[in-house]
């Protein structure tokens, strides 16, 4: 099916223009008697759940067997019932009334009993697909909940991505409710190829791996694909994951990439509240990797954040944060650690040299949140008192080499005129 829906670059969609994407969309006799599952972000992506879900229901509740929503955390924390009607922009009292049809799921990862099966991508798929970096057989796992559905429904916003290049569409699905040994297989993936290079990029190599897994699940597969601009939507994009994506990520790459004339010594990158530790936090980082000059500084400033990772961080304390040559020339030492993590900790530290058992990091990357020093410089990162930063001594100073973001981490910012190892080229 050809992708349906409506996109500007120069304004937001009007609320019946919304509206009516999601009517024309639902409007077919194909949706009657469905059982559907809703598959939407937590709570570390910006987008307007509330008025999809609310839109969702109201033209599904009396045609379907039922209305699910299950939360695609991926490896992250899952949701309490407050947070969970915080997404989707209800309260208590409206989940348990007007909302009491559905059931609001939370994916879990980690629990053998919770996933299903569905196949293997072969070591012949896996070197084409990798354009031969690995040649090794991945099972592919999946939230077995997925059994109880006719349609899996994903619903989400598309924005420039540090592993898979592009967010958004069957990225729901993998790692979103999948199994781990897919999830950490790509993310290594993506890891390799290194951040600058992947990021922002449509066709990538991990994006062809997450499409070639979702093909496997046994279920109809439609999309909502969302590109948000500034709290609103530019864009809503229906139909398959890829076609859907595919129209989304074409907008995403016009309007979520600011382009630079130069690079700058110092960036100020300041994470918005919903980035709650450092494994979603590390966004500030990766967005901006390709705007620091050689031998630049970059400081995550977020006094909120107090924790590595709740669910991660006894491992990356363990390894540390380093850059991918450091774990490529001691693959034994590693090889056997989550390659989730080890993807992870190469990304928050960036791209950088590991010669002669020396580590060069390209930029220094500090943290000013609530992390204290010893644990910083135990994880191999900078650290600096985030009391003693008065953001409006980064303001306004470009043409001195600093830049400040005053909300990072979804935006991609590039240089014109990079070189490839930058995204140039």
């Amino acid at each position: 099916m050809a992708a349906q829906g409506l996109g500007f670059r120069d304004r937001m969609l009007r609320p019946d223009e919304v509206e009516g994407v999601i009517a024309s969309a639902l409007a077919g006799p194909d949706w009657d008697g469905q059982r559907v599952l809703a598959v939407i972000p937590d709570l570390t992506r910006s987008c307007p759940m509330d008025v999809l879900f609310e839109a969702l229901h109201r033209h599904l509740r009396d045609r379907v067997r039922a209305f699910d929503v299950m939360v695609a955390l991926g490896t992250h924390p899952p949701l309490t019932p407050e947070q969970i009607c915080r997404r989707v922009g209800i309260t208590a009292e409206e989940m348990a009334t007007t909302y009491g049809d559905v059931r609001f799921l939370n994916h879990a990862w980690d629990d053998p009993a919770q996933l299903l099966h569905i196949g293997d991508l072969p070591e012949s798929r896996i070197a084409e697909l990798t354009e031969g970096r690995f040649a090794q057989a991945v099972p592919v796992t999946i939230n077995r909940a997925i059994q109880d559905y006719d349609r899996l429904l994903i619903c989400g916003p598309v924005f420039p991505h540090e592993v898979v290049g592009v967010s958004g569409g069957n990225k729901y699905f993998f790692p979103g409710i999948s199994g781990p040994d897919l999830l950490n297989f790509f993310h290594w993936l993506g890891a390799v190829i290194t951040n600058p290079v992947i990021i922002g990029n449509k066709w990538t190599p991990v994006r062809k791996v997450v499409d070639e897994a979702a093909a496997l699940i046994p279920c109809d597969r439609r999309a909502f694909c969302m590109v948000v601009q500034g709290g609103g939507l530019a864009g809503l994009h229906y139909g398959t994951p890829e076609e859907a994506w595919s129209e989304a990520a074409d907008l995403s790459r016009d309007l979520h990439i600011e382009w630079h004339d130069r690079p700058y010594h110092t960036v100020l990158s300041c994470a918005p509240p919903m980035y709650d530790e450092m494994w979603v936090g590390g966004k500030c980082m990766y967005k901006l990797e390709p705007v620091v000059a050689d031998g630049g500084t970059l400081i995550i400033y977020a006094p909120h954040i107090r924790e590595v990772s709740v669910v991660h961080g006894r491992l990356i304390r363990e390894i540390g944060y380093h850059v991918r040559d450091y774990f490529l020339a001691q693959w034994d030492r590693f090889k056997d650690h989550p390659w989730g993590i080890l993807a992870h900790s190469t990304h928050v530290k960036g791209i950088g040299r590991f010669e002669d058992g020396v580590e060069t990091p390209r930029v220094e990357v500090v943290l000013a949140t609530g992390i204290p020093e010893a644990e910083c410089r135990a994880i191999n990162l900078g650290y600096r008192d985030p009391a003693s930063i008065r953001v409006e001594d980064f303001q306004g100073r470009e043409a001195e080499g600093i830049l400040h973001v005053p909300k990072a981490g979804e935006q991609l910012y590039r240089c014109k005129d990079a070189p490839p190892e930058l995204g140039g080229g």
